[in-house]
């Protein structure tokens, strides 16, 4: 395999690319990659293209976003020569790229109109899309200041509020637990999201659903920004978004513990009840429009 390709493969895997926009964006970028550095037979090339694309999916089971971004480049493959095929795939997956890119744009937009004059913001893990919706209502002279998780066990939180901070934007980083306690000083929640099924659940960071429960209580607005390949088509025919877990030594050393057994999921499930509104290039919708979005958007996984 090539080493670019396997490269990025163990990127996504390690977490060392991480969030569900950049993993799209690397899933179209090793496809890229491959097309540009094959040598192959012709005869060959298409038993190739599967293998790296069977591996770049296997890396993140549960991402939907990185699957979506495979079909994009795949499912728009033209040309009857070899040469033909791999300027497809390279042209498709510079799209991708530059689709994913411009819907982040967009959302920071339309988000940002949302987010009121003096407001307090509160954010969980690390999310380009809700990230850019702060700070575009930042740039655009909103006087904001946000809270932070941590987000355990990755961290992602530190990654968020150096991003705030940078920006000059007013940033307090908190411990996951401590979202209850921090509520009462909490306008509006924004965040990202990994997966969003057609009965309008947002599959996201695990910790994100008792952050909505939290906000729900306190009737405090739930927003979750989300560019719409995100959108599960799968979930459209019933089938149930997998939940990855992960090794208990991302927790704790589990020699130090005998007789002790851990569980590390990755995401856990947002029902569309606690969630105000998604945030999407398209305009913010009703959680409960997820369906349409999918049968407008996508074919099985596929932006139309």
């Amino acid at each position: 395999m090539h080493a670019k390709v396997k490269e990025i493969g163990e990127g996504i895997k390690s977490m060392k690319i991480r969030g569900a926009g950049k993993i799209a964006r690397a899933a179209a970028e090793a496809l890229k990659y491959f097309a540009m550095e094959y040598e192959g037979e012709e005869a060959e090339f298409q038993t190739e293209l599967e293998k790296v694309s069977n591996y770049i999916l296997s890396t993140r089971p549960t991402a939907v976003s990185l699957r979506n971004a495979v079909y994009y480049v795949l499912n728009r493959i033209n040309g009857d020569t070899l040469d033909e095929k791999k300027t497809s795939i390279v042209k498709n997956a510079e799209a991708f790229i530059s689709m994913s890119l411009e819907s982040v744009k967009k959302i920071g937009k339309f988000g940002a109109e949302r987010i009121r004059d003096g407001s307090t913001i509160l954010t969980h893990c690390n999310s380009s899309a809700a990230l850019e919706v702060i700070i575009q209502a930042h740039r655009s002279g909103k006087d904001i200041r946000v809270f932070n998780t941590e987000t355990r066990p990755w961290l992602q939180g530190h990654i968020t509020s150096r991003a705030l901070s940078k920006e000059g934007i007013d940033v307090t980083m908190i411990v996951d637990s401590a979202v209850r306690y921090f509520m009462r000083d909490i306008d509006i929640v924004i965040v990202g999201a990994d997966t969003i099924a057609s009965n309008g659940a947002v599959i996201n960071k695990v910790g994100t659903s008792q952050v909505a429960l939290v906000a729900h209580e306190a009737r405090v607005p739930f927003l979750v920004a989300a560019e719409t390949y995100k959108f599960s088509p799968e979930t459209v025919i019933g089938k149930l978004v997998e939940i990855e877990e992960r090794p208990a030594e991302e927790i704790a050393e589990p020699k130090d513990f005998p007789g002790v057994k851990f569980r590390n999921p990755v995401f856990d499930a947002t029902p569309p009840d606690y969630i105000d509104a998604i945030i999407t290039e398209r305009g913010i919708i009703s959680p409960y429009l997820a369906y349409q979005i999918i049968k407008e958007v996508m074919q099985f996984g596929v932006e139309s």
